[in-house]
């Protein structure tokens, strides 16, 4: 972990953006609360205490869950209600999560309840936030969550180690949740009224993996148009279908951007051609390349701004109203508004793998290269280049094929009725987050293929954009003269994708790649 003053996200009435979860996620910053935010929690605070001591009806408070919302529980059994709620729900099942989503929904709940809506104790919020600092990472079974209400199975993991219950990880090591805390001297804690409901109604487990999905997938965007900018070049593709005028006319500013992320790319090459010098067309997937990739962008910048919205929302049950003197039983747990841009960003992100891994097989086949060798080997035959390499992208959009199918049309009730429509949208979260690796990998199969092709190719100038993105894979990858062992290679195209240092070393060249 790094020094508090420094690498340090601040919880604030502002809220939080993206970039600030994957700074908590994957970069291990630090989170604070700010003065007004205590405040905000201690106000809520009061109101929960004051309803309880009065004994006033109210769910979750004085009330069992879901379809024992109508059983009322006496005061003194508020807080073991609590617990109980806790400990019947963490029935996750499945791999754990990644360390990386354990920590973003962490940062999200703790945020989500820093609004001062959900009457949790502050010292409550304050042991979140010091398993986060400290490095207490909950053993959290991705399987289990209906997304609706919330994601209480899984946040019930999370909330397990606060109680020194289940199992968390510290320093690399699986321990009990209670050595786990021991060692890194946090002291566990026992709920109290309405506590426990707080920490589970909510939305933090899918929104976590879509914000961090979301912003993998904005880069994955870019990369995408690096990949083509190269693949025309290795197969001579036709600029002119590029032309700011073709695109204008239709106005889809994703399409837009793509035609002009390209241009920019490959200004100043001399290995694409013009219509008529050697084709007069080319095939969709090197010509219709801005409409494919743009409305995939576009997608994903709606899909974004609404995850931008989710995490800073409220979305506990009953909510309180510390200034109306209220406590309204709503729904804003029901992940809908996740769960169906989930679906749309795996959809859109299996489009970009599917017209890569087209292009790919431009670049293999002969009768498609445009004078290139079979599958990219200069001897042929005895070596198969890369032959196999085009199967395995093709494995992997068709694998995206399936996880694209809709999670978010099914629902199935549960609670004995009571809650009867659910979202489904944690499974449509990590579909799309298994989308999205897919489609890394495939696009850093295009990446090394179009690399190979260009190194096939008589010498000549590259463009301004695309020499970047060469020189960088050649840094890590040697061209294929004969057959080697192809899995390292692919790795190490994949890990430039997914590290963005390409991007970012290219936009420091030639201005930023837009969506």
């Amino acid at each position: 972990m790094k020094n508090l003053t420094i690498n340090t996200v601040y919880i604030t009435p502002n809220g939080i953006k993206i970039e600030d979860v994957v700074k908590v996620a994957r970069e291990g910053y630090k989170v604070a609360l700010s003065k007004e935010s205590s405040e905000a929690i201690n106000k809520a605070r009061e109101l929960v205490d004051r309803y309880v001591k009065e004994e006033r009806v109210v769910y979750g408070l004085t009330t069992g869950f879901g379809k024992f919302s109508d059983v009322a529980i006496n005061k003194d059994e508020t807080g073991l209600l609590q617990r109980n709620l806790i400990i019947s729900h963490a029935c996750g099942v499945g791999k754990p999560l990644p360390e990386e989503t354990v920590r973003a929904l962490m940062l999200l709940r703790v945020n989500a309840l820093s609004r001062g809506y959900s009457g949790i104790r502050l010292s409550t919020v304050n042991v979140l936030i010091e398993m986060l600092n400290k490095g207490v990472h909950p053993y959290i079974p991705e399987q289990g969550s209906l997304g609706a209400s919330g994601d209480l199975a899984p946040l019930s993991h999370m909330v397990l180690t606060m109680l020194g219950e289940g199992e968390a990880y510290y320093e690399g090591e699986l321990l009990s949740s209670k050595e786990a805390m021991e060692k890194a001297g946090i002291s566990t804690i026992e709920l109290t009224s309405k506590e426990g409901l707080a920490l589970i109604n909510g939305t933090q487990v899918m929104t976590a993996i879509g914000a961090l999905g979301v912003y993998d997938a904005v880069n994955l965007m870019k990369a995408a148009d690096i990949c083509a900018a190269l693949t025309m070049e290795a197969l001579e593709g036709i600029v002119d279908a590029y032309d700011h005028k073709v695109h204008e006319v239709r106005g889809h500013k994703g399409q837009i951007n793509t035609a002009k992320n390209v241009l920019n790319l490959l200004e100043g090459s001399q290995r694409v051609t013009r219509q008529g010098e050697k084709r007069v067309q080319d095939a969709y997937a090197l010509r219709c390349t801005p409409q494919i990739h743009g409305a995939s962008k576009d997608a994903i910048e709606y899909v974004k701004s609404k995850i931008e919205i989710e995490i800073n929302a409220v979305t506990d049950n009953p909510i309180i109203f510390p200034e109306q003197d209220e406590v309204i039983s709503g729904g804003n747990f029901h992940g809908q508004p996740m769960a169906l841009v989930m679906d749309f960003m795996a959809i859109a992100v299996s489009e970009i793998a599917n017209i890569s891994e087209r292009r790919l097989e431009r670049l293999v086949n002969p009768a498609l290269s445009n004078g290139l060798p079979a599958f990219l080997s200069e001897k042929g035959g005895l070596n198969s280049g890369f032959m196999i390499v085009q199967y395995s992208a093709a494995s992997l959009v068709s694998e995206n094929k399936v996880l694209s199918h809709p999670a978010s049309v099914d629902s199935i009730p549960s609670s004995a009725n009571q809650e009867d429509h659910v979202s489904m949208g944690t499974i449509g979260a990590r579909k799309a987050s298994k989308i999205i690796e897919h489609a890394q990998n495939v696009l850093g199969m295009e990446m090394m293929g179009a690399c190979q092709g260009i190194d096939l190719r008589e010498k000549a100038q590259l463009g301004k954009g695309t020499e970047l993105a060469y020189k960088s894979l050649r840094a890590e990858v040697a061209m294929l003269k004969e057959d080697r062992v192809m899995y390292k290679d692919i790795n190490k195209c994949v890990d430039i994708i997914k590290k963005a240092k390409i991007i970012n070393d290219i936009e420091d060249a030639i201005g930023n790649l837009t969506l």
